[in-house]
């Protein structure tokens, strides 16, 4: 560890290696795998062997996973059990390996894992060598759980938190990043004797005035193929002001990135931005999402820019019929492959009246030229493999049926952008312009793929909200630096 050693491997033969864990006495080796084109959340795979007498590993073990199994978070005991986190029965679930053989420890219709965007996430930890402290979403929101490893037994554990990103347990506390619809996050510290929680550090010191916070509802709604989609409705809060009766207001959904990834009903400045504004929001967790099990996720399974895009559609219609929306004012917003729902949408159907792409994807086969390898072929799982299936890319690639496209779109894209650089915006801006069609263009110099400077995140919001001002035909209460949109009627 001095740096003076040879380096030697000691696995290989996979595409990516992930999460190695030591067992206490050090003698075994716990670690995850997987390959191209599948992503950790599609398959992933457990090994374990021990170390020979000389520090080389003997030879590997396959204790789970496979084609269509994905394991989290592989951990030890304290007295040397080797645990994870696998969906084999369609939902993240916690099991053990105990004299060889694979035992559920908890199951139950809940999500004990997460996606594997990055790395090092834990959610869950021994508080004691038969104690478990454990994270779970079910339905969008996350809990806490205490499991007995030696009776199996499970109770929740009460907190004023709604979302957990980590857990650490030392000795009789857990460490959490937890927040909540009207708390920021911030990581905590909970007593697991008196349940108590004490905040450590905030992401951030605004306070906010409750009366222009938008509580979310976790909401159901129907969509295509007789299945059932989710999300969190936002509704227009403001203390300060009353709807004109009788009118119903404009809803913007958001279509949130990933695809994979999910959303939370964690506070949102950005979404209250809107609901603070006059409009409903709509955070949707479309077929593919995370969270609510495997089957769920499979859903877009060679189906991207088709089920997101039906269930963003879907959600806007059930809140405009349920009296919640103005279904003449709907606009879907959304950035990187949120953006590419949000065009598809646009395109593709006739329901939204405007919208916005924030570094969005227009060309399907432009993300093939220039992906990393953790992504390189994810496509092939989202749309088919290429140049077989070039139809597909082609049919679901906004940028080549602009013919479609005849509603008002706004673009925000970073001039730096390396995942979606910014000619997948300009030629969908190009194409609109030939048209006639309104349409703006913001630019951010400096900007790589999402806004960090605060004064362009600030200028983004503004500039959406100054864009539908226009399009649907409302003066702004702020004084907004107006934006440049070509082809709008005086």
């Amino acid at each position: 560890l001095d740096g003076r050693g040879t380096m030697q491997p000691l696995a290989r033969g996979h595409d990516f290696f992930a999460s190695p864990r030591l067992s206490p006495d050090g003698s075994q080796l716990a670690w995850l795998s997987w390959d191209l084109p599948h992503m950790p959340w599609d398959s992933t795979e457990l090994w374990l062997t021990a170390f020979d007498a000389d520090g080389t590993l003997g030879e590997a073990q396959r204790v789970a996973g496979g084609a269509e199994e994905s394991i989290f978070q592989p951990e030890w005991s304290p007295d040397g059990e080797l645990h994870f986190v696998s969906d084999r029965t369609d939902w993240w679930n916690l099991y053990r390996v105990r004299a060889g053989v694979v035992e559920a420890l908890q199951p139950m219709a809940a999500e004990f894992g997460q996606p594997q965007w990055v790395f090092g996430l834990s959610l869950y930890d021994f508080a004691a060598p038969q104690t478990i402290i454990a994270a779970y979403t079910q339905a969008g929101r996350w809990h806490l759980g205490r499991i007995d490893t030696v009776t199996k037994g499970f109770t929740p554990i009460e907190t004023p938190y709604s979302f957990i990103a980590r857990v650490q347990a030392r000795g009789d506390a857990v460490y959490l990043s937890a927040g909540s619809p009207t708390e920021h996050g911030a990581i905590v510290r909970l007593d697991l004797a008196t349940g108590q929680t004490h905040v450590l550090l905030e992401t951030s010191q605004a306070q906010i005035d409750p009366g222009y916070l938008s509580v979310p509802q976790a909401i159901e709604f129907p969509t295509e193929n007789g299945q059932t989609a989710y999300g969190f409705y936002y509704p227009p809060t403001n203390r300060d002001f009353v709807a004109p009766a009788g009118e119903l207001p404009p809803l913007l959904v958001e279509s949130h990135g990933g695809p994979t990834s999910a959303t939370t009903d964690a506070l949102n400045l950005g979404i209250q931005y809107w609901t603070s504004r006059g409009f409903g929001v709509l955070d949707v967790n479309y077929g593919g999402s995370t969270g609510y099990g495997r089957a769920f996720r499979n859903r877009l399974r060679g189906q991207w820019g088709v089920v997101d895009v039906d269930d963003c559609v879907n959600g806007a219609l059930y809140l405009a019929k349920q009296g919640l929306a103005d279904e003449r004012r709907l606009a879907i917003t959304g950035g990187s492959a949120g953006g590419y729902t949000t065009l598809c949408a646009l395109t593709f159907r006739n329901v939204f009246g405007a919208g916005a792409s924030h570094f969005g994807i227009s060309d399907l086969k432009a993300l093939l030229d220039d992906s990393h390898k953790f992504e390189s072929r994810d496509l092939e799982i989202f749309i088919g493999p290429y140049p077989e299936r070039k139809d597909l890319y082609d049919a679901r690639s906004p940028i080549h049926h602009t013919e479609l496209l005849n509603c008002p779109v706004a673009f925000f894209q970073g001039l730096e952008d390396k995942v979606v650089p910014p000619n997948q915006s300009e030629m969908m801006v190009d194409a609109l312009r030939a048209k006639g069609m309104p349409v703006a263009y913001v630019t951010f110099e400096g900007e790589q793929h999402g806004f960090r400077k605060a004064e362009n995140i600030r200028r983004a919001l503004d500039g959406e909200f100054y864009f539908y001002s226009r399009v649907f035909g409302f003066t702004p209460a702020d004084d907004i630096e107006p934006l440049v949109i070509e082809n709008l009627p005086a």
